[in-house]
């Protein structure tokens, strides 16, 4: 088995490569590292009177009710409590995860992946995403004899109860980190028929908005299909046709935000960020005058920082690096193009309905347009394929591949740049071109991405 997990947990196809069978094996084998009394066969407690607790939740695939069960096996069957929080976001599992005081929490989702794939998502206490030596601990539990482990008995086995209160006690949160209310504002959210689906539209009309939502009857099935952050074409409609000020989309989990803005234009995560940026240096709330961002933000984003009068400290892909970033320096905001931006003083993760709600107060405090607030934002021309590849490492090592970057690094001199990007969830290679004029991005971006095709 190759490695397990990648940038946000594991992922794959559900019943094929992601089976029952490894749901109970990481699930186990979670339990074995974040709670490791629980294995005591008497069900020992962990010293402070209660045996370890975790929290299930999963978005609206219908894999993830299969999933589930084989996760709550695997946890109980290790002395540990398990609280079914049913569909929600995964940023509002890993709020739940710290509020309750559980020791972890384990999200079943494939985020913005298509409906047959899903994956499993581990927070540790307090909602923390788990470190690399964590999951490496948990892979080599996975892959060692399951004779080796000693398992409870009686009445030590862990035991199921259900959640009834965390879908209020976490939109109450949500609310309460809004500083400004959004009377006034009309937007539409497309809510991915996923996990967003029964928060997102309740938690934007009582921060005061007129709201009007799609994608928001999940079946099970229609995740992802055709709308939600990676299909923004629906959206985009919507806002135009019904005159809103702004739209917001979500993923299948909703940690993401992406934006339209009144005239049917896109604003990404870049831009998202840069405003979010700039609200809280206008009102002394930004510290050290610093936002994170992560390689693949467009040059244009560095600049309009710095004419802002804001730093940039610049990360590895991913939401996890960001927040290293964030707690290691003691900063207040980061994000990525893709739409995951954090507020750790609300959040231990991308939220995406905490996201759009900071947008919307931002226009709102404002009294201007998203279009007005994203013109800080002038990006450089930038192209990004997704390049199907049979073996990932074998692009990262392969000479042709090298020669070619440095020829298209050469070409481009200091007026743009080029990053190739292997997926951490999916058999695919992200090739990244920026340059001056979007014909010659597009123009190294797929000559790149035929070279790495062929490897």
């Amino acid at each position: 088995m190759g490695r397990l997990f990648g940038t946000d947990g594991v992922r794959g196809l559900a019943n094929a490569y992601l089976t029952p069978e490894l749901a109970l094996s990481v699930a186990t084998a979670t339990a074995g590292i974040l709670a490791p009394t629980s294995a005591a066969p008497t069900g020992a407690a962990q010293g402070n009177g209660r045996r370890p607790v975790a929290l299930i939740g999963r978005d609206s695939r219908a894999s993830g009710e299969m999933l589930e069960g084989a996760v709550v096996a695997g946890l109980t069957s290790c002395g540990v409590d398990v609280v079914r929080c049913g569909v929600l976001p995964t940023p509002g599992l890993a709020f739940l995860t710290a509020d309750y005081e559980a020791d972890m929490s384990v999200m079943l989702s494939a985020s913005h992946n298509p409906m047959p794939d899903n994956g499993i998502k581990v927070f540790g206490r307090a909602g923390n995403k788990l470190s690399d030596e964590d999951e490496n601990a948990i892979e080599a539990l996975v892959a060692a004899p399951a004779t080796e482990r000693v398992r409870p008995v009686g009445s030590a086995i862990g035991r199921v109860h259900d959640d009834v209160l965390g879908a209020a006690r976490y939109r109450e949160h949500l609310l309460a980190a809004l500083p400004t209310r959004l009377d006034g504002l009309t937007l539409v959210v497309d809510c991915a028929n996923g996990a967003a689906s029964s928060y997102a539209p309740r938690v934007y009309t009582d921060a005061g908005a007129i709201v009007h939502a799609i994608g928001d009857v999940p079946d099970g099935l229609n995740i992802n299909e055709g709308c939600g952050s990676t299909h923004l074409e629906q959206l985009q409609n919507a806002v135009v046709d019904l005159g809103a000020d702004l739209g917001i989309a979500h993923d299948g989990d909703a940690d993401r935000c992406l934006a339209v803005d009144a005239d049917g234009q896109i604003v990404d995560g870049d831009a998202i960020l840069a405003v979010c940026a700039i609200g809280l240096h206008d009102s002394g709330r930004l510290a050290q005058d610093t936002v994170v961002a992560t390689v693949m933000s467009n040059l244009g984003f560095a600049e309009a920082m710095g004419t802002a009068g804001i730093l940039v400290l610049t990360t590895a892909v991913g939401d996890r690096a960001v927040l290293d970033a964030l707690r290691a320096h003691g900063l207040s905001l980061g994000g990525e193009q893709s739409g995951h931006v954090i507020f750790p003083e609300h959040a231990t993760t991308g939220d995406g309905i905490l996201t759009g709600l900071m947008l919307a107060a931002r226009m709102a405090a404002t009294g201007s347009s998203l279009a007005e607030l994203a013109s800080v934002l002038i990006r450089l021309p930038q192209v990004l394929v997704n390049v199907a590849v049979h073996d990932r490492d074998a692009v990262a090592a392969s000479a042709a591949v090298a020669k070619a970057v440095s020829a298209a690094e050469a070409e481009l001199g200091t007026s743009g740049r080029v990053l190739l990007r292997p997926s951490g969830t999916e058999q695919l290679v992200r090739v990244m071109v920026e340059a001056p004029t979007q014909g010659e991005a597009d123009e190294l971006a797929h000559r790149l991405a035929t070279v790495v095709a062929a490897v």
